[in-house]
């Protein structure tokens, strides 16, 4: 299993202890300290589409409209913080954020 996140999440920071906890092993990927390719997020984006840009974020509301309007993979490359987090690959299966449904998923 891999966690691609980002070490000052509380998000990524709760699932990881929580993953732990279950006795699960998981590998942490600080999307900053060890960028992903474009290979790798253009196979996210085929998985999870536009939901993996946080629109909610900081990092979204620094950006200009002109920058807001490019497409998620020229976005992510650029600012990876705007990832939603954590993705979590597991068997092959990837998870987006640390909701009940991605616990109960993750967890078992």
């Amino acid at each position: 299993m891999i966690l691609y996140g980002l070490p000052t999440c509380d998000s990524c920071r709760a699932a990881l202890k929580a993953i732990r906890a279950a006795g699960r092993e998981v590998a942490f990927r600080d999307i900053r300290a060890e960028p992903l390719s474009a290979e790798e997020w253009l196979a996210l984006i085929a998985v999870f589409g536009d939901r993996l840009v946080n629109r909610a974020s900081t990092t979204w509301r620094g950006l200009s409209e002109e920058a807001r309007a490019g497409s998620a993979a020229d976005l992510l490359m650029q600012y990876p913080a705007l990832m939603k987090r954590p993705v979590i690959r597991d068997d092959g299966h990837f998870h987006l954020g640390w909701k009940s449904d991605v616990q109960d998923l993750v967890l078992k």
